[in-house]
């Protein structure tokens, strides 16, 4: 989802992985994150195009074997070395990023130097440009990365990470999304995930409800709460200016259970038009559940009028007056007070369509890569990639780890754990579409297509229209 404690974002053109549409504030709507797999870039000219910086691992470094320069660094081989790092967290992210690296500098003498901007996308391209990259740098999404991979300026991680060891740790979704080229170009660190249906715990107990495992058990659990006097879904979309991304995570989510990955990320290239009979099959789908009078709580009026914060409020009446929320994990920030996450709602995975096109997630997450070639670099991201270098995050709360070697009890609540688990069994991950299709698209004619489909307009000509709007450059 995309969430507005997320940095703006430069939208780029690209291929492959995320949340969501947008997150809302609880003070101040806004837009929100962004998350996909990038979709194929063209490659700039080669003399153009910026190098890594000179490195000092050199032939001699690369011939002490993979994975091992973490190791060297606990010797205090690089002790008194200096290592920056720039993202995109400020405040209290950036704060609990620094104190995630503390161990890593109290073991190796390193000084690792973190820098935070809410303008990283643009000033990550301006700093490789000028000749003055980071020596890391983390991106808030793959599409940006593959940008500079496909300049040559991020060197290929497989040099020098164990990539056995990263297969044991991160599920193949993930090292899919870092490889650019057929290139390793980093290792995920934080992730987060959409694909999640809020339920009211105790009503649904009561109710003798079952958490469907399947796209047909879901909506027969829909019939069966409408058979009992209930309104099964809670939806809405009005965000302000931003109206309309909660129907586009719906559609992404429902792409990625009824046709190839491939055929995800060809849409969001636009290799194949937007309203590709695929396309058009998950709209049906997805208007089998919003356009249903008996499924959705004050219908498409609510849907078009009630403030995104707000969708799952009447969930928490007593009976409920809807039961099935999909919505991202940080919702609980605008629920009522006095409810807690994981006891008054929690969360399933929302289910497969396709037994095929197995676990897919729509979600998001921050990759690291390394522009400059040094051991000290080489080390920085080895802890990276390493479950010790999230536990100081995780166990503060407010962060989900990629990597399946950071144990459930380091979680200190319910919501992530259990999307940790969620992400970590993906077969295929993506990042939300309409962050990476071209700002035209995306934040424009494929929000407001979607408000003119709920408010009634034809599906066909909507899809037309917005397929017509796709810039030509």
């Amino acid at each position: 989802m995309k969430r507005s404690w997320f940095l703006p974002l430069v939208l780029v053109l690209l291929m492959v992985l995320a949340a969501c549409g947008q997150r809302p504030q609880a003070a101040t709507p806004e837009a929100e994150e962004a998350t996909t797999a990038p979709p194929a870039v063209e490659e700039e000219d080669a003399e153009e195009a910026p190098q890594p910086t000179a490195t000092s691992a050199d032939t001699e470094d690369a011939e002490t074997g993979a994975g091992n320069f973490w190791e060297r660094a606990q010797a205090g081989e690089f002790s008194g070395s200096t290592v920056t790092v720039f993202g995109k967290w400020t405040e209290a992210e950036g704060e609990n990023f620094v104190n995630a690296l503390v161990p890593f500098e109290e073991a190796t003498g390193i000084n690792v130097e973190f820098e935070g901007s809410a303008e990283f996308e643009t000033l990550i391209t301006v700093r490789v440009e000028g000749g003055d990259a980071p020596d890391v740098a983390g991106f808030p999404q793959p599409g940006l990365l593959a940008e500079f991979v496909h300049e040559g300026a991020i060197p290929d991680h497989a040099q020098f990470l164990d990539v056995e060891k990263l297969q044991e740790n991160y599920s193949d979704a993930w090292l899919d999304l870092a490889t650019v080229d057929g290139q390793l170009s980093g290792v995920f660190y934080r992730a987060s995930t959409k694909s999640i249906v809020w339920y009211p715990v105790d009503a649904f107990e009561e109710a003798g409800y079952e958490i469907p495992a399947t796209w047909d058990e879901l909506i027969a659990l829909s019939d069966q709460i409408v058979a009992d006097g209930g309104v099964p879904w809670c939806v809405s979309m009005e965000h302000g200016g931003n109206t309309g991304w909660v129907a586009t995570d719906w559609l992404e989510d429902i792409l990625l259970r009824t046709a190839p990955p491939e055929v995800y990320d060809q849409w969001v290239a636009h290799e194949i038009p937007f309203n590709n009979p695929d396309v058009m099959e998950a709209a049906e789908i997805m208007s089998d559940v919003w356009f249903n009078p008996d499924y959705v709580y004050g219908g498409t009026t609510a849907i078009l009028t009630i403030f995104v914060g707000d969708t799952q409020t009447p969930m928490f009446e007593d009976p409920p007056g809807c039961w099935l929320h999909r919505q991202a994990g940080w919702i609980p920030d605008f629920w009522p007070e006095g409810t807690e996450a994981g006891v008054d709602s929690s969360f399933f995975y929302l289910p497969p369509i396709e037994e095929e096109y197995g676990n897919p997630v729509l979600g998001a997450g921050d990759v690291f890569a390394a522009f400059n070639d040094r051991p000290e670099v080489r080390a920085v991201i080895e802890y990276l990639a390493t479950a010790d270098a999230a536990r100081a995050w995780v166990e503060s709360g407010g962060f989900i780890s990629p990597n399946r070697g950071v144990p459930n009890d380091w979680y200190g609540n319910y919501v992530d754990r259990a999307q940790a688990e969620i992400l970590q069994n993906a077969t295929t991950l993506r990042f939300d579409a309409s962050d990476l299709m071209p700002a035209e698209v995306g934040a424009g004619s494929f929000w407001s297509g979607m408000v003119d489909w709920v408010g009634g307009a034809d599906t066909e000509s909507v899809f037309a229209n917005i397929e017509a709007s796709w810039p030509e450059n």
